[in-house]
Order: C-alpha cells, then structure tokens, then sequence
C-alpha cells in the first residue's frame, strides 16, 4: 500500500497550490495522510477527488468548515500497521514518550504543526512522522513531503522529498 503523506499546506495564504511533484504522487498513491492545517477546503476537495482514499485532521488554523469534515484525531489500518493523525503533538523534548502514552496501540503516529520533519521511535515502538510542509518551509531548508509503503505490517520505502524553491 502506498502512502503520500502532507501537512501544514496552509492554501492559500503559504502558496496558491500545492507543488506539481507532490500532485504527481496521486494516482500512485493508495491512501493520502493529510496531517491537518489545510486552511481551506478546496485542497481538501481536490485531494478527495483525486485520490483514493484520504485520512486526514484539522489543525489549529482550520475554521469551521474544516472542522466539519474532519476529526482532530485519525485512525486507519493501512498495510497491516494501525495508523493515528493528529495536527499536534506538544514540544519536542518527551514527545516519543508522551505520544506512546496518549496513543497506545498505534504503530505509527503522524503529525504536523511544526513544519519540521520528524521520524523517530518511542522506546514502545511507536513510529512518530512529520512530513514538514511542501509549500510553508518556515525555518527548514526545504518544502517537504514523505512517501512511504505499508505492507505485511511494516513500513518501508519511507522518503522524505525536498521540494525546488518555488519561483514566481
């Protein structure tokens, strides 16, 4: 099963839409992870649209008409691997032990709000994933986004893509 994972898109206040690399992953991707602050709800019309299936959240920047359609936690057996999306997490000092204590039973968690990418293990083996932002880079180097596969209950193939500056 092939994942496209994303948050924090902010449209269209951060860019005017999502980057053409990351809507070249669609048609590969089984499932889209969308780790909340869509900001507006055309992206969220276009993903579920195009894609085959989206498990998403609201953020903290989501309105109403976000909150509507979307819960603020996630989850999703994807692959064999039981999955949880929420928007945040709290700091990044504890967060491992913190995330496996008020998630417990997931085998990935992903989530957002930073802007920054995340791949860590809890001492549980809980797998924590920020996809960081692919069109608000805030203080990283790169607009991001991740790909993945899950399969026989493991992940595998995860890659973290760096987006080229946008222009214009």
């Amino acid at each position: 099963m092939r994942l496209l994972i994303m948050s924090d898109t902010h449209l269209p206040k951060r860019a005017r839409e999502l980057p053409a690399a990351l809507l070249a992953e669609l048609p590969a991707a089984d499932v889209v992870i969308h780790a909340g602050d869509w900001v507006d709800t055309a992206t969220l019309d276009l993903l579920e649209a195009r894609a085959r299936r989206v498990v998403g959240v609201y953020g903290n920047n989501d309105g109403p008409d976000l909150r509507a359609r979307l819960p603020e936690v996630a989850r999703a057996e994807l692959g064999g691997l039981r999955f949880g999306v929420v928007h945040e997490t709290g700091s990044a000092e504890g967060r491992e032990q913190r995330c496996a204590r008020r998630f417990p039973g997931l085998d990935v968690l992903v989530f957002g709000h930073s802007h920054i990418p995340w791949d860590s293990t809890a001492p549980t083996g809980l797998r924590l994933l920020n996809p960081g932002s692919p069109t608000d880079r805030r203080r990283q180097p790169y607009c991001t986004y991740m790909t993945a596969t899950a399969t026989e209950g493991r992940l595998t193939e995860l890659t973290l893509h760096r987006l080229p500056p946008r222009t214009g």
